[in-house]
C-alpha cells in the first residue's frame, strides 16, 4: 500500500508503451517487409533490365547465337552470374529451351511449374515482369524477375531469367525486427525510470499533506503542508493549509467561547450568589425573631428591596444583552434625529448628575442629523455611557457631550469624564460581560452596561471606541460613517433599515 501509486503508474507507462510498441512494430513489420521486397524487387529488375541490354547489344552486333564460346558474349555468359549477383536464366521462345548460364545447362518449357511459363511468355511480349512460381523449380522460396532481349529490328529474342533467394528480405526484416525489440526494451526501462520520477513528484507532497492532516486531525492545527508547487497539486496544498488556517481559528474562538461560557458561569453565579445569600440570611434573622427592634427590621427590609432591585436589573440586563446577541431579535427603525435623542439623554441624566454636583455640558456643532435607527435603543445606549461618566466623575467636574463632523463628513459623538481613567491593558476587555471595576463608585454596577452599548451600536452600524490617559479622562467616541447618515429631504420609505 505504501508503493501503491508507484506501482500502478509504472504498470500504467508499461501497459500502454507495449500495447503501442505492439501495435507499432506490426504495422512496421509489415510496412518494411513490403517496403523491403518491393525495393529489392526494383533492384532486380533494374539488374534484369540492364543484362538484357547489353545482350541486345550483343545480338544487334551479329547474334548471341552466332557468337563463339570464346567472344566475348560467351566471356559474358561465363560471369554474368557474378555480375547479376543472382541467378541467371536465357529462355528462349521458339526453342522452348532455358539456358541456366552458372551450370552452362538447359531446361524444357514441360519442366517449368505451373505459372512460370506465363511469366516468360509475358516477357516475350515486351514486359518487365516478376513472380515467385519459379520457387519450387529453385527448391528456395524466390523472387524472379524478368527482361526480354532485343534484336536490330526491335523484336524480342529471349527473356533474362534473374532469380534471387527471398531469405535475404527474410534477414532484412529479421534485423528490423531487432532494432525494433531493443527499442521496446529501451523505451520500457526509461517508462520504469519516468514513472518512478513522476510518482516522487506526487507521492511527496502527497504525504506531506496526509501528515499534515494526519496532524490536525490530532490537534496540531499549527501543521502545515510545506508544499509550494505551481501546478494542480500546489493548488490543493494551499487549499488545505488555508482550511487548516481556518480550523485553527475556529479552535481559538472555540477556546474563547468556553472561557467566556466558563467566565459567564463563574460572573453570574458571583453576581446572583451575594444578593441572595444576603437576603436569605436576612430572612432567617427575620424569621428566627432575632431581630425585635422596628428600625432595626425597617433596614433589614430596606437591605433586602436593594438586593432585590439589584437582583431585578440584574436579570433584566442579561435578558436584554441575550435578545441583543439574538439574530433573530429585530429592533424597529425609523428615520430620527440623533440631535433630538441626545438631547433627551442628557436631560434625562441632569437628575443624577445634580444630586453629584457633576454639569452636563452639551456642544452640538452638527446641528440636526438625520438617522435610520430604533429611538429607545439609541437613547438606551447613550444613557449607558451618560451613567458611567457621572458615576466615575469626581463631584464638582463636568461631563463633556459634543457631537461634529469630523474628516469626510463622517459623524462623531463623544462623551468625556474627568474621572480616575481606565488603564491601557483593560480598555480591550471593558465591553466583555461582567468586566466592571471594583471600586467604591461601581459597586452596584451589574458589568452588562457596556456590553449592551456596544451591541446597540453594531446593529446600527456604529463605531464604538474608548480613550482614556489612565489618570484622570475618559472618552467614550461613537463614529457614524457619511453612508449611515440621511439626507434631509429622504423619506422613511427611500432608507434601506
Amino acid at each position: 500500500m505504501k508503493h501503491k501509486i508507484t506501482y500502478r503508474l509504472i504498470g500504467y507507462f508499461s501497459a500502454v508503451l507495449l500495447l503501442f510498441s505492439l501495435i507499432a512494430g506490426l504495422l512496421f513489420w509489415v510496412l518494411f517487409a513490403w517496403h523491403t521486397a518491393e525495393i529489392h524487387e526494383a533492384e532486380l529488375k533494374e539488374r534484369a533490365v540492364s543484362i538484357a541490354d547489353t545482350l541486345s547489344e550483343f545480338s544487334q552486333k551479329g547474334g548471341y547465337r552466332g557468337r563463339g564460346k570464346s567472344g566475348g558474349y560467351g566471356a559474358y555468359l561465363r560471369f554474368i552470374d557474378e555480375i547479376a549477383m543472382s541467378e541467371v536464366w536465357l529462355a528462349d521462345e521458339h526453342a522452348q529451351t532455358i539456358q541456366v548460364c552458372q551450370t552452362n545447362s538447359s531446361l524444357s518449357y514441360s519442366d517449368l511449374p505451373a505459372g512460370a511459363e506465363e511469366l516468360i511468355s509475358q516477357v516475350f511480349v515486351g514486359n518487365v515482369v516478376s513472380n515467385t512460381e519459379f520457387s519450387p523449380l529453385l527448391d528456395v522460396p524466390s523472387i524472379t524477375v524478368g527482361a526480354p532481349v532485343y534484336d536490330a529490328e526491335g523484336n524480342t529474342t529471349a527473356a533474362v531469367l534473374l532469380h534471387s533467394p527471398i531469405y535475404g528480405i527474410s534477414s532484412a526484416q529479421r534485423d528490423g525486427i531487432l532494432i525494433l525489440v531493443f527499442c521496446i526494451l529501451t523505451g520500457l526501462f526509461l517508462a520504469f525510470v519516468l514513472s518512478i520520477l513522476l510518482a516522487r513528484h506526487f507521492i511527496s507532497p502527497l504525504r506531506k499533506i496526509g501528515q499534515a492532516a494526519d496532524r490536525v486531525m490530532k490537534g496540531d492545527y499549527s501543521a502545515r503542508t510545506k508544499v509550494r508547487q505551481n501546478d494542480e497539486i500546489g493548488a490543493l496544498a494551499g487549499n488545505i493549509d488555508g482550511l487548516f488556517v481556518q480550523l485553527s481559528d475556529v479552535e481559538e474562538e472555540r477556546k474563547k467561547l468556553d472561557k467566556m461560557r466558563q467566565d459567564f458561569v463563574s460572573n453570574i453565579s458571583h453576581e446572583l450568589r451575594t444578593p441572595v445569600t444576603v437576603i436569605k440570611g436576612s430572612l432567617e434573622v427575620l424569621e428566627n425573631g432575632l431581630i425585635t427592634d422596628p428600625e432595626e427590621m425597617q433596614e433589614y427590609f430596606r437591605q433586602m428591596s436593594s438586593d432585590t432591585a439589584h437582583l431585578q436589573r440584574l436579570v433584566n440586563d442579561l435578558l436584554e444583552l441575550s435578545r441583543l446577541q439574538s439574530t433573530n431579535f429585530k429592533i424597529e427603525k425609523s428615520k430620527l434625529n440623533l440631535a433630538d435623542i441626545l438631547q433627551e439623554a442628557v436631560r434625562s441624566m441632569q437628575r443624577i448628575a445634580g444630586q453629584k454636583h457633576v454639569e452636563i455640558r452639551l456642544e452640538n456643532e452638527a446641528g440636526n442629523v438625520c438617522f435610520f435607527g430604533d429611538y429607545g435603543r439609541l437613547r438606551q445606549m447613550f444613557m449607558i455611557i451618560l451613567d458611567n461618566a457621572v458615576k466615575f466623575a469626581p463631584s464638582g467636574s463636568a461631563v463633556s457631550v459634543k457631537m461634529r463632523y469630523a474628516g469626510k463628513e463622517k459623524l462623531m459623538i463623544s462623551i468625556s469624564d474627568c474621572g480616575s481613567g481606565i488603564l491601557p491593558e483593560e480598555i480591550p476587555y471593558i465591553f466583555d460581560r461582567f468586566y466592571k471595576e471594583r471600586s467604591e463608585q461601581n459597586k452596584s454596577g451589574s458589568g452588562l452596561g457596556l456590553p449592551i452599548a456596544k451591541q446597540i451600536a453594531m446593529r446600527h452600524h456604529i463605531t464604538i471606541q474608548c480613550e482614556s490617559n489612565a489618570r484622570d479622562r475618559t472618552t467614550f467616541s461613537f463614529i457614524i460613517l457619511p453612508e449611515e447618515l440621511i439626507a434631509d429631504g429622504a423619506s422613511a420609505d427611500q432608507v434601506q433599515p
